[in-house]
């Protein structure tokens, strides 16, 4: 799953051990306090079958730690319940049999409470094991703990976007929280309407492409060093003269696309998105509905008025692939992606922000392209197929991206709901072309 640049750790002192206890306490903390506002009821909730319901996501990053750590180098560690290794394994079949992923909303029991008391046994646990660690095994304790940290970080994005879906299920339009939407009406009055996109050329040339630790020091985004091994390793890759726009594309310049009639032009349209936007009748991006002849977007401050000056946000591949055939242009290939983004500060709007919306952009940043990371993750027409010598580590944890890769698009640059310190140029997200419940959104390329 990763590889870092961190030295071995047999003879790590107290001090440093401590602090992989904080990072740990930091990170089980954020996912609490994103569950934070929900009623006991919106823990159950599964409103579709990609969507997890909130206890479970809980649950599960808890059995992460508890299956691939605790159980393996806790010599004493006794489980709360043996069932749980069942219930909350997400897709690991060689750790044993997971649960159907679209019957996790039936899990009643264990309750939401019994939940907690699981990933408070978790906590103390690893707190007893970080205080006096087996030293034959630190090495490879701290490289699980890294994984699992960033794991469960990917799930607090993940429970942000499915949240957000169950939610919007729901007719009356509930809040999440009341100050999200203050917070998204006063940042739509006071931003100013972008200027026309401007395009960034760059030379054709062989690029380096991905990362390949330990054997590099790296490009790294915060300093730690950590990479999924869908990163790696580092390769030649030759990429042609291209333009890449020096923002995202927005709501209103897809609203144009829409009274355009860009839903109804098979023109546009690739065959797999034409026969999907038929079947399932869709007009626009997810969460998009008209209230007295005005576009709303459901948020997680309930239903607001589109802002049009954000970036478009929650269309699928085929959607993006559209609106760039539309606009002729083509979406960015996730090579041309990475080398805009090799040089550019890692800033933007991310889960720290604690808006959980695309937002319009304030002040240009330098000359580059804008807002490539954070607000919406950014489509590219590149699959998510292994680099060239792609090898997954061994054992359970080598099924953690190896397995994904056929039937996925890249996405790049995270959103508004990635932890900043989660993110980096060469991270390569990935769903299914028709997925749109996800942060997902389109900036344009084109040939030169």
């Amino acid at each position: 799953m990763t590889q870092t640049t961190r030295a071995p750790l047999e003879n790590a002192d107290g001090a440093h051990i401590r602090e992989w206890l904080r990072r740990f306490q930091h990170v089980r903390r954020a996912s609490e306090k994103l569950c934070a506002p929900l009623e006991t009821e919106d823990y159950m909730v599964q409103s579709m079958a990609d969507v997890s319901p909130p206890k479970w996501h809980l649950a599960h990053v808890s059995w992460f730690f508890e299956a691939f750590i605790l159980a393996p180098y806790l010599k004493d560690y006794q489980t709360p319940d043996p069932a749980y290794d069942f219930l909350f394994n997400s897709y690991y079949e060689t750790h044993g049999k997971p649960f159907p992923r679209n019957l996790r909303g039936t899990i009643s029991r264990p309750t939401v409470a019994q939940v907690y008391q699981f990933r408070a046994h978790i906590d103390r646990e690893m707190e007893r094991l970080l205080s006096a660690p087996p030293p034959e095994h630190l090495d490879e304790i701290i490289d699980r703990l890294e994984i699992g940290l960033h794991h469960e970080q990917q799930h607090q994005e993940l429970l942000v976007m499915d949240i957000k879906h169950i939610l919007s299920c729901n007719p009356l339009h509930p809040v999440y929280r009341d100050d999200i939407r203050v917070q998204l009406l006063a940042h739509a009055d006071q931003a100013a309407s972008p200027d026309a996109p401007r395009w960034h050329r760059y030379a054709s040339g062989v690029r380096q492409i991905g990362v390949d630790y330990p054997t590099e020091p790296a490009r790294e985004h915060d300093g730690e060093g950590f990479v999924f091994d869908s990163e790696t390793p580092r390769h030649r890759q030759y990429v042609a003269e291209f333009e890449l726009a020096d923002r995202p594309v927005t709501n209103a310049e897809f609203l144009k696309f829409i009274e355009d009639g860009g839903y109804s032009r098979t023109e546009l349209w690739l065959s797999d998105g034409w026969h999907l936007i038929h079947q399932t009748g869709w007009q626009a991006p997810e969460y998009w509905e008209k209230v007295d002849g005005r576009w709303h977007t459901m948020s997680l401050g309930g239903l607001v008025p589109v802002d049009p000056n954000a970036p478009v946000c929650h269309v699928s591949f085929y959607e993006a692939d559209a609106y760039a055939r539309w606009a002729g242009a083509r979406l960015p290939t996730e090579a041309e992606w990475e080398t805009a983004a090799d040089d550019q500060p890692i800033q933007g709007n991310f889960v720290d922000n604690d808006l959980l919306q695309p937002a319009a952009q304030g002040e240009r940043a330098g000359d580059g392209p804008q807002q490539l990371f954070g607000d919406a993750w950014e489509w590219t027409g590149s699959a998510f197929l292994p680099y060239p010598g792609f090898t997954p580590l061994e054992g359970s944890l080598g099924e953690y991206n190896g397995k994904f890769m056929s039937g996925q698009m890249v996405l790049r640059g995270g959103c508004c709901a990635t932890p900043g310190n989660h993110i980096r140029a060469s991270y390569r997200n990935f769903f299914p072309p028709q997925a749109r419940w996800a942060f997902s959104g389109i900036r344009l390329a084109r040939d030169v």
